[in-house]
C-alpha cells in the first residue's frame, strides 16, 4: 500500500489497518441512508416525493471527419436532486487524429441554482439550446466549439417502473478550430429515481462496461455497450445495441461479443484491447472486429479504472468490408 506522500506502507501495520477501518466506515455511512438498488426500479411517485432523490444523464457522443481526418467529441451532461440539494456536472474530451486528445474546460461539478433536472443547465463553460426530440446547440465559447444536432430519432426506449433508458441518433455539425466538421451524434438518455451518483456510494454500479459509439462507412451509426454488473442490467441490458442503416434504425438481434484481447492497467484489471463478434439487423448478419487504438485514461482506482478511446476497424456483411470508427468509453 502507498500512502499519500508516495512511501510504501506495511498493510500489517497498526495505521494501514486504521486506514482502512475508516474507510470502511466512510462508506457505510454514505451509504446507509441510501434507499436499496431495487427501488430505482419499484419505487412510487408518492415515495419519490418523499424520497427526493433522482438521477438524470444525457451523453452526447460526436464522430465526424473533413480533409484533416477524424474528429471525436463527447459530453455527458448529468444532473441531480438530493433532499435541498441539487447538482450538475459535465464530462467532456475531444479527440483530433492529426493531434490527439485535447484538454477540454468544464470537466466537473457546477452549481445548478435553477434546479433544473429535466433539461440540462448550463454552466459557465456550456450552454444548451433546443432539446434532442427537435434539435439541439451546444456551444462553449470558452473552448470555441459549437455541435448542432438534428433531431434525433429514438431507435431503442425502455422503461422500468419509473425509470427510462433511452438511445438514438442524428446527424450533427461541430465547429472547432476552425473547422466545420460533418458527422454524427449518438445520444443516451437516463433517467434514475431513487438513485442519484452524484452524491451517493454504489457499489457494483460498474463492472468491466464496454461502450463503443461509432460511425460506419461514414453515414450509419453503431452503438454497443457490454458489462457484467448487474445494478442497472433490468433497464439496460448487459448487452445492448443497435444499428442505423439508410436512417432506419435497428436494435441489435442475435448479439455476441467477444474480447479476445487485453492489455496491461496499473491495477488489478485489464483494458480491453479488441471486441469481436456479430448480430443481426434488419435480417442481415454482420460480423465486427474492433481495436482500441488510442487510449486515453482518466482514472485508475487499482480494482478498476476509467478510459476513452478511440475505436476502428470493420464490418463484414454480404461480401462487403465496411469501416468503423468511433469513441470507446470503458469503465473497469
Amino acid at each position: 500500500m502507498t500512502a499519500a506522500n508516495g512511501r510504501s506502507v506495511p498493510v500489517g501495520t497498526l495505521a494501514t489497518r486504521l486506514l482502512i477501518a475508516c474507510w470502511v466506515l466512510l462508506a457505510f455511512a454514505a451509504c446507509s441512508n441510501t434507499p436499496p438498488r431495487e427501488k430505482i426500479f419499484s419505487v412510487t411517485p408518492k415515495e419519490l416525493q418523499q424520497i427526493r432523490l433522482v438521477y438524470y444523464s444525457e451523453y452526447f457522443s460526436f464522430i465526424g471527419s473533413d480533409r484533416f481526418g477524424l474528429v471525436a467529441f463527447a459530453i455527458d451532461n448529468n444532473r441531480g436532486q438530493d433532499g435541498n440539494s441539487w447538482q450538475a456536472d459535465h464530462f467532456v474530451v475531444l479527440y483530433d487524429e492529426l493531434i490527439g486528445w485535447q484538454d477540454m474546460q468544464g470537466n466537473g461539478l457546477y452549481d445548478n441554482p435553477d434546479h433544473k433536472l429535466e433539461t440540462i443547465p448550463d454552466s459557465k463553460y456550456f450552454s444548451f439550446r433546443g432539446s434532442p426530440a427537435d434539435g439541439m446547440v451546444i456551444t462553449s465559447v470558452v473552448n470555441e466549439l459549437q455541435l448542432r444536432i438534428a433531431p434525433v430519432s429514438t431507435v431503442i426506449s425502455h422503461r422500468k417502473g419509473m425509470s427510462e433508458y433511452r438511445l438514438g441518433s442524428a446527424a450533427a455539425t461541430l465547429s472547432w478550430n476552425g473547422r466545420m466538421i460533418r458527422g454524427r451524434v449518438i445520444h443516451e438518455y437516463l433517467f434514475l429515481p431513487a438513485f442519484n451518483r452524484l452524491t451517493r456510494t454504489y457499489v457494483g454500479l460498474f463492472d468491466d462496461f464496454h461502450g463503443i459509439y461509432a460511425v460506419v462507412n461514414g453515414a450509419d451509426d453503431f452503438y454497443l455497450h457490454r458489462q457484467q454488473s448487474d445494478f442497472l442490467a433490468q433497464l439496460t441490458g448487459k448487452q445492448e445495441g443497435f444499428l442505423v442503416h439508410d436512417g432506419k434504425g435497428y436494435p441489435l438481434q442475435k448479439l455476441t461479443v467477444d474480447v479476445p484481447d487485453r492489455s496491461f492497467a496499473a491495477g488489478f484489471y485489464r483494458w480491453p484491447q479488441q471486441w469481436q463478434g456479430s448480430f443481426v439487423a434488419n435480417d442481415d448478419t454482420y460480423h465486427f472486429d474492433l481495436t482500441l487504438t488510442q487510449k486515453n485514461i482518466i482514472a485508475n482506482w487499482f480494482i478498476g479504472g476509467f478510459a476513452m478511446g478511440v475505436v476502428k476497424g470493420n464490418f463484414q456483411i454480404n461480401g462487403k468490408t465496411l469501416p468503423v470508427a468511433g469513441l470507446g468509453e470503458l469503465i473497469m
